[in-house]
């Protein structure tokens, strides 16, 4: 099986950074973060005529983690930066029906 290490991100902004939209990778998921930094480099040659800002970045997986990740948040900062992680589903358990003990019958 394999493990993904690292996510390609690519996002499209505006002149004034004020709206952007995530653009399609050629390949989105890599085993080696080297690989992704190389894909990157010609990601950004490639995509540079889709917006007028074009930026991307190379996420960082833990592999031990793979099967928890569940949502890409990213931003753009207004001095351009590309801010982007990989949050993990937070599972909390609870039970909405519990019965109610009878302390009077414990002994």
């Amino acid at each position: 099986m394999e493990h993904i290490a690292a996510l390609l991100l690519i996002v499209g902004c505006s002149g004034n950074l004020s709206e952007c939209r995530e653009l399609p990778a050629p390949v989105t998921v890599f085993e080696t973060a080297e690989d992704c930094a190389a894909t990157r480099a010609l990601s950004l040659r490639e995509m540079s005529g889709e917006a007028v800002h074009v930026m991307a970045t190379c996420i960082g997986l833990d592999p031990a983690l793979e099967e928890d990740y569940a949502e890409l948040v990213w931003s753009v900062t207004p001095d351009g930066r590309l801010d982007a992680s990989v949050e993990t589903a937070t599972v909390v358990a609870s039970n909405s029906h519990r019965p109610e003990k009878d302390y009077l019958s414990q002994e």
